[in-house]
């Protein structure tokens, strides 16, 4: 074998080495970028999902009035839901009582982040207020006191009259307040709430 034919061999041997690396070096970094444009997909999914629900900055005083009475009005219906597993066997007051606190709890934790987000104090459940519907601390003992079909009868007529104190509420919303989402809730709490009465008080009559 001559030099010069030894020279191109070792020349077209090094151009395909070259051009195998090159080819793997552009097959990694596709992946790579693949890869890294699948993660980027996938975060950005990840983080819409668990972005928190933004309130609304359009507000005004009746949006506040209603959020900071709402909250101990839906409080105390919790606490009557609260009585009935212990005072009743009643089966379809118990599951009503559950969906009260169901429905309600969701509301508060809105309406909380709402005032928050607003810079407005939240109200404290444990101060005393006093909003349509909303049964004094007597009342709360006597429900307390009772048991079997006397508390179911007092129950369903205090309950009655919480959900049309949170009816009344919720119009005075949707007539005054301008806030997107506490609207939505007002109409929400005036459907639902009027036809719970509704049932309640077919339960009442029986």
């Amino acid at each position: 074998m001559t030099v010069s034919t030894a020279f191109s061999r070792r020349l077209v041997l090094a151009a395909t080495i070259l051009a195998a690396v090159g080819l793997l070096a552009a097959c990694g970094s596709g992946d790579d970028a693949a890869g890294h444009d699948d993660h980027a997909a996938h975060s950005h999914a990840h983080g819409a999902s668990d972005a928190p629900t933004s309130v609304s900055a359009q507000v005004n005083s009746a949006d506040v009035e209603f959020a900071t009475m709402m909250i101990p009005h839906h409080q105390q219906a919790i606490e009557m839901a609260d009585l009935v597993p212990s005072r009743t066997q009643n089966a379809w007051l118990r599951g009503f009582a559950q969906q009260v606190k169901d429905a309600q709890q969701p509301e508060i934790d809105q309406l909380t982040q709402a005032l928050k987000s607003w810079a407005k104090p939240v109200p404290d459940s444990h101060a005393e207020h006093r909003m349509d519907g909303m049964m004094t601390p007597a009342q709360m003992a006597d429900l307390e006191a009772s048991s079997g079909a006397d508390f179911d009868r007092k129950w369903i007529t205090m309950m009655i009259a919480h959900h049309e104190g949170a009816v009344a509420m919720a119009e005075v919303e949707l007539a005054k307040g301008e806030n997107p989402q506490l609207r939505t809730m007002a109409q929400h709490i005036i459907d639902s709430q009027q036809a719970e009465i509704t049932e309640m008080r077919t339960h009442l009559d029986k």
